[in-house]
């Protein structure tokens, strides 16, 4: 049961760190958050499958309980996917600065951050 909270407790706090970077403006905040989710579905994967220690993947008829090989399977996968999607959205967010010459994801410039060191009137105010 403890086990249980744990490994929802991570999920939850995957998918809300997430979210909150999925909603940034900037690119590399929003792939941040984007593998946050990916690993949070990762995780769910494994409880799904009822997952057994020391146990033979495949049926055998001298053993009543087998690990499901399934789940396995699936967080594989859903790890070469997740490697070639966050490899996709880096380059296409590299394509959108290098042709927009910003890395807002909506285009604006908006409000700028503390980190930018344009904030307070910086040199990249267009206001005299």
């Amino acid at each position: 049961m403890p086990f249980d909270f744990l490994i929802v407790s991570a999920m939850g706090v995957l998918v809300a760190g997430g979210i909150y970077l999925a909603l940034r403006a900037r690119p590399f905040q929003v792939v941040l958050g984007l593998t946050l989710i990916f690993y949070a579905v990762t995780l769910f994967l494994f409880p799904s499958g009822r997952l057994m220690l020391e146990r033979p993947p495949i049926w055998d008829k001298t053993i009543s309980e087998y690990s499901d090989p399934l789940p396995q399977a699936l967080v594989l996968t859903a790890i070469v996917i997740t490697f070639g999607m966050t490899a996709f959205v880096v380059i296409l967010a590299l394509r959108s600065f290098l042709e927009t010459g910003s890395d807002h994801v909506d285009g604006d410039k908006g409000p700028c951050d503390a980190q930018d060191g344009l904030a307070d009137g910086g040199a990249g105010d267009d206001k005299p």
